[in-house]
C-alpha cells in the first residue's frame, strides 16, 4: 500500500498541465477550453544551475572537463548531477572510471532543460532590464552627436528594449521649437549662461576653430562658417563679431556639423565650436587673428515638463551621468594652434 501511494504521489507531481480533450460548458451554457493544472508543492522546479551543469557533462561527456569549463570542483558537478536525478526521479547518467554514457531519460532531458534556460535568460532580461516601455522621441543637437551620445543610446536601447526611441538631430532652436509643439518628447541641446530652462549637463567655453595649420589675413573681413538660424552658436558669434566692430561676411552656411568642418578643413573661413566638442582635423584658433570671445555655453536636457516621466526620465539620468563622458571626443586633446 505504502509503495502504492508513493508510484502515486510521483505520478502526480510529474504531471503539469493536462489540456482538455474538449469543450465543456458552465451554467450559462458558454463553451470553454483550458487546461488541468496538477500541482505538488512538495515539488521544486528544476534549478537552472543544476540544468547548466547538466548540459555542460553532455557537452564534454565528462565530469572533470565539464568541472574545468564550469570553474567548480569535480565533487561539486557530481552533487549537482545527483540532485537533478532525484528532481527528475530519473537516472541521466551511466558513468564508470573510464566514459560517460548517456541514459534515454538523459538525452531527452537535454531539450527540457535547454527550453528551460532558454526561458529563464528570456525572462531574466525582462524583469532585470526593465519593465520601462513606450515611445521616445528625442532630440538631439549636432554637437551631441558628434560626441559620446551615440554610446550612451546603445546601452539605454540595449537596456530598455521594450522602448521605442525616435531620434532627430538637428539645431538646438529648431529642436526646441518641435518641443515647444509637442513633436518631441525631450531634447539634448544648448542655451546661453543665464538662461534657465532645461537641466544642466555641463558648460564650456565657445572657441573659434579653423583648419589645422590655416592662416588668415586679419586686414580682411573675417570669413565665417556657420549654422543656419535659429543656431544659438550663430547668434553668439555674429553678436561677438558686431560688438568688436570688426568686418564679418558668411563664406559657408550648413545645417550639419560635417558640412561645418568640411568647409573649416578646406580653409574656406573659420567656425565655433564648444571647446569640448572640436571636430577632428580642426583646433582652436590661438594665434595670428585677434577674435573676440564667445563666453560660454551651457548643455542642457529640455522635456515637455517641469518633471520627466518613464521613458524620457531615464535616458536624461544616463545622459547626466555621463556628462563628463561625453567631452571625451577625439578633438579635445588637439593643442594645435592656428
Amino acid at each position: 500500500m505504502r509503495d502504492q501511494k508513493e508510484r502515486s504521489r510521483i505520478m502526480v507531481r510529474r504531471l503539469q498541465a493536462i489540456p482538455l480533450v474538449s469543450a465543456a460548458a458552465d451554467n450559462r451554457g458558454t463553451a470553454y477550453s483550458g487546461v488541468i493544472v496538477i500541482v505538488d508543492h512538495d515539488n521544486r522546479m528544476l534549478e537552472p544551475v543544476l540544468l547548466q551543469t547538466f548540459l555542460t557533462v553532455t557537452e564534454t561527456r565528462s565530469f572533470t572537463q565539464a568541472a574545468e569549463r564550469l570553474g567548480l570542483r569535480q565533487s561539486t558537478v557530481s552533487q549537482h548531477i545527483r540532485k537533478l536525478e532525484l528532481e527528475a526521479g530519473r537516472r541521466l547518467f551511466v558513468r564508470d572510471t573510464h566514459s560517460v554514457t548517456m541514459t534515454a531519460d538523459g538525452e531527452a532531458m537535454i531539450e527540457f532543460a535547454r527550453n528551460i534556460l532558454a526561458a529563464n535568460e528570456r525572462a531574466e532580461r525582462y524583469f532585470a532590464g526593465s519593465q520601462l516601455r513606450g515611445r521616445l522621441r528625442f532630440g538631439a543637437s549636432e554637437d551631441f552627436v558628434a560626441s559620446r551620445l551615440p554610446d550612451v543610446l546603445r546601452e539605454f536601447v540595449r537596456t530598455h528594449p521594450l522602448v521605442d526611441v525616435e531620434l532627430t538631430v538637428g539645431l538646438s532652436g529648431e529642436l526646441n521649437q518641435k518641443l515647444d509643439r509637442g513633436e518631441l518628447d525631450l531634447v539634448c541641446g544648448k542655451r546661453r549662461v543665464g538662461e534657465d530652462h532645461g537641466r544642466l549637463i555641463w558648460r564650456d567655453r565657445l572657441v573659434w576653430v579653423a583648419g589645422d595649420k590655416q592662416s588668415f589675413d586679419a586686414s580682411a573681413p573675417t570669413p565665417l562658417i556657420l549654422y543656419p538660424p535659429p543656431s544659438i552658436t550663430r547668434e553668439i558669434a555674429l553678436a561677438a563679431v558686431e560688438r568688436d566692430g570688426r568686418a564679418w561676411r558668411i563664406v559657408c552656411t550648413s545645417g550639419s556639423l560635417s558640412g561645418l568642418r568640411a568647409a573649416a578643413l578646406a580653409g574656406l573661413g573659420i567656425t565655433v565650436f564648444a571647446a569640448g566638442l572640436i571636430p577632428p582635423g580642426l583646433a582652436e584658433i590661438r594665434s595670428g587673428l585677434v577674435l573676440p570671445d564667445l563666453g560660454t555655453v551651457e548643455f542642457v536636457l529640455h522635456s515637455t515638463g517641469r518633471v520627466m516621466h518613464g521613458p524620457a526620465a531615464k535616458l536624461a539620468d544616463a545622459i547626466l551621468a555621463s556628462g563628463i563622458r561625453l567631452q571625451r571626443v577625439e578633438g579635445r586633446s588637439q593643442s594645435g594652434a592656428v
